[in-house]
């Protein structure tokens, strides 16, 4: 049975990306029309963060009650996470290249402390597929979950607001929400990242019931 927030993910994620393409967008210098990237680009990022979040909750959850059902959990909404890392990587070096004019600059604090983050988490797993113990696994990728996730938030939260950056909302910059995103903007972008968190829950959720079942086949 569909539940009822899955619908509404496809219908709130169909809604952005057409009005997205359609609707007005305040005309500002250097952005155009690649503005209209804010309904992707970002709510992708924060279905990621979503994602990175619940994983972490679950790796703490395990080192409190040693139950390796949370580390799957935990490890399969990483595992989301970092997929949807991708295509916000990319809608990123797309919307860099028609407004900086290079797909990626090593000058900016907020695109290097991505690119870090992004490799911590790869490191998370790399780490998981090391071990061969399942609860010495657990114990020691949840620890690392917790790490990961503070690093995140200081690399592509904390520091880039500290110093010069490209990015709106750090370095001085004026951010989306306070200057240039308009009403109509707003119509489009806030659904836009409930329907992609909403879209990653979905996914999370398949992961999740595929990795119970291989975990009750092992087991017996």
């Amino acid at each position: 049975m569909i539940k009822w927030w899955k619908i509404s993910s496809v219908i709130l994620i169909l809604y952005t990306i057409v009005w997205g393409l359609i609707g007005n967008v305040p005309r500002l210098d250097i952005l155009n029309e690649t503005i209209r990237n804010v309904y992707y680009h970002v709510p992708i990022w924060f279905a990621m963060l979503f994602q990175m979040a619940y994983s972490v909750v679950f790796a703490v959850k395990h080192l409190y009650k040693n139950d390796l059902k949370l580390d799957i959990v935990s490890n399969q909404a990483a595992q989301t996470g970092l997929f949807f890392a991708i295509p916000g990587l990319l809608t990123g070096c797309m919307w860099a290249k028609f407004t900086w004019g290079t797909w990626w600059t090593f000058q900016d604090p907020k695109l290097n402390g991505v690119a870090i983050a992004v490799l911590i988490y790869f490191s998370y797993f790399i780490l998981r597929s090391s071990i061969d113990d399942e609860l010495k696994r657990a114990r020691i990728v949840a620890v690392y979950n917790v790490f990961a996730f503070v690093m995140m938030l200081v690399f592509i939260m904390i520091l880039p607001r500290l110093t010069d950056s490209l990015h709106p909302g750090n370095g001085g910059n004026p951010a989306f929400a306070k200057y240039d995103m308009d009403n109509n903007m707003r119509m489009v972008f806030y659904p836009a990242v409930i329907g992609w968190v909403l879209l990653s829950m979905w996914i999370f959720e398949i992961k999740k019931r595929l990795a119970f079942i291989e975990h009750e086949d092992n087991e017996s």
